[in-house]
């Protein structure tokens, strides 16, 4: 692995039940092994705007879905589409998973390998990731301790989490970005808004855009590509 300029952050704008969020979980993969990555979870689907799944919502979301995975080459599970998708009981609420996202960061810096576990729950094991009992599950499953993981979850919940959800807005209005994923690139040169989904399903070439732009600041315009707004996903 190529050490590159200690300094850079990747600043990561997400949401747990953004698609297209997980479209892009190679890339910030990628970018890990490269840069710090510093994750912030937006609310895409929390509180008056979470869902519970109905045919309608199935539609909705399996179509971009599938355009997703052809994308990305992200894996979409048939207990996810078959499962999941036709669970009337389910609910869709970005709350719940954002706090265990907090908790595990809080815990041990290990936020970023909760959202990779809970995309992985939900989109190709159809678990229900708003359920504390599968919060919780995961946590140990990445190695958390399950009572500290629970403890700290209690703590984020509420209050701390619209406090992240708010503090993650003024992020995305102060850089004018208008959904997830977003990125922006900090260096000593500045701040640099990155196009991630213009890179779905080319992990190679964004490494390799990566360490330029850490190196000798190249880049350019990158072609406009799908992601998921503020308050839901968009082709």
């Amino acid at each position: 692995m190529v050490t590159l300029t200690s300094g850079a952050i990747l600043h990561y704008v997400y949401d747990p039940l953004c698609g297209w969020c997980y479209g892009a979980a190679p890339l910030i993969k990628a970018a890990r092994n490269l840069v710090t990555v510093k994750a912030y979870a937006g609310g895409m689907m929390a509180g008056a705007r979470k869902q519970k799944v109905t045919p309608q919502l199935r539609e909705f979301v399996a179509s971009h879905d599938k355009e997703i995975a052809q994308r990305s080459g992200q894996p979409f599970g048939t207990a996810y589409f078959d499962g999941l998708l036709r669970d009337n009981s389910a609910v869709f609420d970005s709350e719940p998973p954002i706090a265990a996202f907090l908790a595990a960061e809080q815990l041990s810096g290990r936020g970023l390998d909760m959202v990779s576990r809970l995309q992985k729950a939900h989109y190709e094991e159809g678990q229900k990731i708003a359920d504390r009992s599968v919060l919780i599950e995961m946590a140990a499953s990445i190695g958390l301790d399950a009572v500290e993981f629970d403890r700290q979850l209690k703590t984020i919940e509420g209050a701390g989490v619209a406090s992240h959800i708010r503090e993650t807005r003024e992020f995305m209005a102060k850089y004018r970005l208008g959904g997830f994923p977003s990125a922006v690139l900090e260096t000593e040169k500045g701040m640099e808004v990155v196009n991630l989904t213009a890179f779905l399903g080319n992990v190679d070439s964004f490494s390799e855009w990566l360490r330029d732009v850490v190196h000798v600041r190249s880049g350019g315009d990158l072609e406009a590509a799908p992601f998921c707004g503020i308050d839901g996903c968009v082709p």
